[in-house]
């Protein structure tokens, strides 16, 4: 006679998921959900015409174009040299290697108003690299550029530690076979490793520029706060609350939302096809 075999459920790995899974709905839906929720309620209460007035004002233009090319072209610049860094981190073996990667967290550990504090210190006209930039007629504090810095300084750190996990699990054999059969080194990284570096790299920049979005406390100091010229958009919202204007703040704060939203989407639609591509190669 056969054996039975009786089913048996399985147990959650977790004691008391399903309450873990209630408390950690509820702490998201406190902390996320409803003061997002309040925004758009907010703006809701307003006309569309004074909606539409409120989101594009000059001032708020002008904000939404620094800030979106700022951040940008600072991502841009984080991912060449962020993919530099890495490959430096996890290739190399040099004295106080291990201090170096821990430089590249200050970022994420330094408050944004120290680093505002310290990047204008150092740009400025009269600062230990702005005293050298100032007779060649560039001018990094008070100017667009100062944002592209402060931006630059605080999204490194995401395109590094996108980019680092990746390479740690590149097989260097790939890469020897590659070049017993000839391919030249530059031949070697083109066809063989950044192809597998290239979805991690792209996630890496969308998570700088979606940080560049955001910041304000290391801007505020750096780029003068000129309207018109060198405000963020996170300057004006602020401006428009100490205005009491809190129509017009919560209208461009709902524009950068559903422009967060939207980046948000994105990168977890790179992040699925970095893992589909990983799992392909793998």
């Amino acid at each position: 006679m056969a054996p039975t075999h009786v089913a048996r459920r399985r147990r959650p790995a977790f004691p008391g998921a399903r309450l873990a899974l209630g408390l950690a709905l509820l702490y998201l839906s406190l902390i996320v959900l409803v003061p997002l929720a309040a925004l758009a309620l907010s703006a809701s209460t307003m006309t569309w015409s004074r909606f539409v007035a409120a989101a594009t004002a000059p001032r708020a233009l002008a904000s939404y174009r620094l800030t979106l090319s700022a951040a940008a072209l600072a991502a841009t610049v984080n991912a060449a040299f962020g993919l530099v860094v890495a490959w430096v981190l996890v290739r190399y073996r040099f004295p106080a290697r291990r201090i170096v990667d821990g430089m590249v967290d200050l970022p994420f550990a330094m408050p944004t108003a120290v680093a505002g504090i310290a990047l204008t210190t150092v740009y400025a006209p009269t600062g230990w690299i702005g005293q050298w930039l100032a007779p060649l007629g560039i001018q990094v504090a008070f100017a667009p550029l100062g944002v592209v810095v402060a931006l630059t300084f605080i999204g490194l750190p995401f395109v590094v530690r996108t980019v680092q996990p990746v390479l740690l699990d590149l097989d260097p054999e790939v890469e020897e076979a590659a070049a017993s059969l000839g391919a030249s080194r530059w031949e070697t990284f083109r066809r063989v490793t950044f192809p597998s570096l290239l979805p991690a790299l792209v996630t890496g920049f969308a998570l700088a520029f979606a940080r560049a979005l955001g910041e304000y406390g290391s801007v505020i100091f750096i780029s003068g706060n000129l309207p018109l010229r060198t405000e963020v958009t996170s300057l004006v919202i602020m401006s428009r609350l100490e205005e009491f204007d809190y129509a017009g703040a919560t209208a461009i704060a709902l524009v950068m939302l559903v422009g967060s939203f939207l980046l948000l989407l994105a990168i977890n639609a790179l992040q699925a096809w970095s893992r589909r591509r990983h799992e392909r190669f793998a």
